[in-house]
């Protein structure tokens, strides 16, 4: 699951809603926003009085003015067709304004942009804000669930999904809520799990066509991963697929005795999905035990693979493997980004995706034919390459008793933090990490309210974590530029591209930057002063672009004068 454990100030839940001209919070916990007064906006702002998300706004590819999903659109590609920044304005770019959120120290999420309107969770919470003034419309509060264990414990929320007039949000206890997204009042609260307190969720839900795709948080800790689906009007389960499988299914060789139960493979991040080919695109997560792997022989499926699905149904149309069997937690919960692009010299409908493993893979999303995987980790000694079926030629390098020195290490070579897609350069960006660490193996029985790594890791005295901003050339299959940055390799900030040749992303060392989407030239940053883990985002108001991203406990927009 994730690489490393950012510590979070737990503060008690805040109840209410700031009006748009006051700053008073109301401190009473409750589990339902007040509806606010909210007096007019400020001169010369559009602010949407009604919320009405059609599944045509959804599917807009690529996004402008409004950045209705986490990702932007369904491709994952994370590109906005805004160009007034551009390299040769970028470094006139000012802050606007920064909204605090109250109830959470390090935020992961990604804002949702709709007609002036930016949607901002925080741990159980959910903010609407004016997305030109940077202040409260409407907050929506609940109590972050006690007795969870890791990843669920630090109470993360990468974002909501919108359909229509309602705003969902995943719970760190794998619920699913619904609210108005007018006033902020809960409609529904369903929970989609068994109750298993392992289980957790930290991903924005993905709504295609009238459903909400969820998934959970808990690879690690022995619960049994799926993706499901509930109807957006009711909450009410439509089909839900499991990634590991039951006793007499195809792949459960891997899963002895009741092991399906507790296999991992979980799905923490949102899938994308191809509207031509109505399939959706989902990554799940490792193996459990993650460093014990004699319980589990075999190639332990569906664990670590992209999972092509049919969001109607739930039925599995194909899956791709990236790392089999895996003993170093290398989830593929990394983004599976969709491209339309030639590739030796004929157009195909391509997968990209660069893979906590060390390499980055182009599939044919059709059929998930294999096509090519090229390694960008310069550290890496669990595989020698990747062969000519897609898969990795293994070193035979395994957890010990002992300790072993594995690469990539724990958090792997990349990891969730948002890549993107620049079509204009044929560029994928994404964020690297160069680390190595050493794991070690002891068997462990499952007991519910407990991890499940079967031991653990140590990082290597004297050895500093390197983060690089890559930038993978689709079409000639070769990296255009490196940018290494300076830090701790200790932040999670993904990147944003734009059609005005701009590409941004959360640094290393506290700050928002901007680059050339052609050749990495460093063009403009801004010092947050807090550790980046969330991705960033655009919009519009009035034509004016704005470009945003939660860095601590705060969103930072900016914009040209």
């Amino acid at each position: 699951m994730r690489a490393f454990l950012n510590h979070r100030w737990r503060s008690a839940a805040l109840a209410a809603s700031c009006a748009l001209l006051i700053a008073a919070v109301v401190t009473a916990a409750t589990l339902s926003a007040q509806t606010p007064t909210t007096p007019p906006p400020p001169s010369g702002a559009v602010l949407s009085t009604t919320v009405n998300v059609s599944p045509e706004a959804l599917g807009a590819s690529p996004p402008g003015a409004n950045w209705p999903s986490y990702n932007g659109d369904y491709s994952g590609r994370r590109y906005s067709s805004l160009s007034q920044i551009t390299p040769a304005n970028a470094s006139q770019l000012r802050a606007q304004w920064v909204f605090h959120v109250r109830n959470s120290s390090d935020l992961e999420v990604t804002p949702v942009a709709v007609e002036g309107i930016l949607f901002i969770s925080a741990a159980n919470d959910v903010y609407a804000v004016d997305a030109a003034a940077g202040r409260a419309l409407w907050h929506y509060s609940r109590p972050v669930s006690e007795g969870l264990i890791d990843d669920a414990s630090q109470h993360h929320s990468r974002g909501v999904a919108v359909w229509h007039s309602r705003v969902y949000i995943l719970t760190d206890n794998a619920h699913l809520l619904c609210l108005d997204a007018r006033s902020g009042h809960l409609l529904w609260d369903v929970a989609y799990t068994d109750g298993n307190r392992n289980y957790g969720a930290t991903s924005a839900p993905l709504v295609v066509h009238d459903k909400v795709l969820v998934g959970t948080s808990g690879g690690d800790d022995g619960v049994r991963g799926f993706v499901a689906a509930l109807d957006a009007e009711t909450g009410k389960e439509v089909w839900r697929f499991w990634t590991i499988p039951g006793p007499g299914e195809p792949g459960s060789e891997s899963w002895l005795g009741k092991l399906y139960l507790r296999g991992g493979g979980t799905t923490w991040m949102p899938g994308t999905y191809d509207p031509d080919l109505n399939t959706i695109y989902w990554g799940t997560s490792n193996p459990a035990p993650d460093f014990d792997g004699a319980v589990r022989p075999g190639d332990d499926l569906y664990t670590d693979c992209v999972l092509a699905l049919d969001p109607d149904t739930g039925k599995l149309k194909w899956h791709f493997q990236f790392t089999p069997h895996d003993l170093f937690d290398y989830d593929a919960t990394e983004t599976p980004v969709l491209v339309d692009a030639p590739y030796q010299g004929t157009p195909r409908k391509l997968l990209v995706e660069a893979n906590r493993n060390g390499f980055v893979y182009v599939l044919d999303r059709s059929d998930g034919k294999f096509l090519s995987a090229a390694r960008f980790a310069e550290k890496l000694n669990w595989a020698t390459g990747i062969d000519a079926s897609g898969v990795p030629v293994r070193t035979g390098v395994a957890p010990s008793a002992d300790g072993t020195l594995v690469c990539p290490g724990f958090e792997g070579a990349t990891n969730w933090y948002s890549p993107s897609y620049n079509p204009a350069t044929h560029l994928l960006y994404f964020l690297a990490m160069e680390d190595c660490a050493t794991y070690f193996l002891k068997p462990q029985e499952f007991q519910e309210g407990r991890t499940y790594y079967s031991t653990g890791i140590k990082h290597p005295a004297g050895q500093s974590p390197e983060k690089i901003l890559l930038a993978y050339d689709v079409i000639s299959g070769k990296f255009a530029w490196r940018y290494r940055q300076i830090g701790t390799g200790h932040s999670s900030g993904g990147t944003m591209t734009a059609a005005g040749g701009v590409t941004f992303f959360g640094d290393d060392a506290e700050s928002f930057e901007a680059v050339d989407a052609e050749s990495g030239a460093p063009l403009w940053h801004f010092h947050t002063g807090q550790l980046m883990h969330a991705s960033p985002m655009s919009f519009a108001i009035n034509g004016k672009q704005y470009v945003a991203i939660a860095s601590g406990s705060d969103v930072f927009a900016f914009a040209l004068p």
